[in-house]
């Protein structure tokens, strides 16, 4: 009986290309632990840049193919999908200063204007990379109208300190930190930019964040000194934006691109929620207009991260502390927005494969 070789394997695996980087998994260094026992029976680890890959099937089966159609004589083919995170390059810069050295990534969500679902969508982004095995920290960064306290059920929670510094609240596998946990319920944070720029800069420095594989800013609306204050103490990976199909909402997302922009921030895409409201007969009801933030994203040739349609399960769940996507993983808004997730974890791999000499 003739055996099965591990360069024979190898050979098969540099046929399969990396679909977003254009490189074959073996020159990727994607491909680990291969094994071929006496009956010719191939088991290989491939290790994934996020473990939120949104084509980890399809990779996992062209692996299958590409060894079956090259290595006739392998009995059985087994394929452990796995993920490693990569950093994004700017962390890569001044490692000794920056803040935050145990974490990979680090993505700003923000919006043009208020009353776009900004908050939801971060909340929702980040237990979804928590669930998909990431390490995820949320920190909300909207000092003046803190909402992660509501969206997570956490009224009363009070982080520890230790050595000075704030221990993060965690639920869902998500670590935490707001002004909401600081602060009364009912007490106004009436605070000019230096101060609300000073008590960023702690949820930066003072708080035991530990190692992430993603920490998501949920920021406030607009382009304030919180935004500006973020960008200047921190590399980021990127910004996800966040809008409503209308014209109005556009108007104030064109002034936040144009920050990013101007302040060399990547960005990684935008997500256009409310998109749509299913009726019980099927039928869709663009309450604030059909495609807008699909449109706009072609003509400012930013990456579309996904359509995600209102529903009652959406409101119910930033109500009830339970994020959607936990709650009714099957509905509409859940799979179209776990589907933008992937796409914001795309976006990061191929962002940081563009400028890091690590292995993916």
């Amino acid at each position: 009986m003739h055996n099965v070789e591990e360069s024979q394997v190898i050979a098969a695996l540099r046929t399969v290309m990396e679909p977003d980087l254009k490189k074959d998994l073996v020159s990727l260094d994607m491909i680990r632990d291969i094994h071929i026992d006496e009956r010719n029976r191939v088991s290989f680890s491939v290790v994934l840049t996020t473990p939120a890959c949104p084509m980890k099937n399809q990779i996992r089966q062209a692996c299958i193919d590409a060894v079956r159609t090259y290595v006739p004589l392998a009995d059985e083919i087994e394929v452990h999908m796995t993920a490693k995170v990569t950093s994004s390059c700017g962390h890569h810069q001044d490692e000794e200063d920056r803040p935050l050295k145990k974490v990979k990534n680090i993505i700003a969500v923000a919006s043009g204007k208020g009353g776009v679902g900004k908050s939801t969508f971060a909340v929702n982004l980040a237990v979804s990379l928590a669930a998909s095995g990431a390490k995820v920290g949320l920190i909300d960064a909207d000092l003046y109208g803190p909402s992660i306290p509501t969206m997570f059920g956490l009224y009363d929670a009070k982080p520890e300190v230790v050595n000075k510094n704030l221990v993060p609240v965690e639920k869902y596998g998500v670590k935490l930190m707001s002004i909401g946990f600081l602060i009364e319920t009912d007490t106004a944070v009436i605070w000019r930019g230096p101060m609300a720029s000073s008590a960023i800069k702690q949820f930066i420095t003072e708080v035991e964040w530990g190692e992430l594989d993603y920490l998501i800013f949920d920021l406030p609306p607009g382009t304030g000194d919180i935004q500006l204050t973020l960008v200047q103490t921190i590399p980021l990976t990127g910004a996800v934006i966040v809008t409503t199909p209308q014209d109005v909402a556009l108007a104030d997302v064109s002034k936040a691109v144009s920050m990013f922009r101007k302040v060399h921030v990547p960005i990684l895409g935008l997500v256009e929620n409310m998109s749509y409201y299913e009726l019980p007969d099927g039928t869709k009801d663009y309450i604030f207009g059909k495609a807008g933030g699909e449109k706009f994203a072609r003509a400012q040739g930013i990456a579309f991260l996904g359509s995600i349609p209102i529903g009652r399960e959406v409101r119910e769940g930033g109500d009830s502390g339970k994020p959607f996507v936990l709650t009714d993983p099957g509905s509409v808004s859940s799979t179209a927005l776990s589907g933008s997730a992937r796409e914001v974890a795309r976006q990061i791999s191929i962002a940081n494969a563009c400028c890091s000499n690590e292995p993916s």
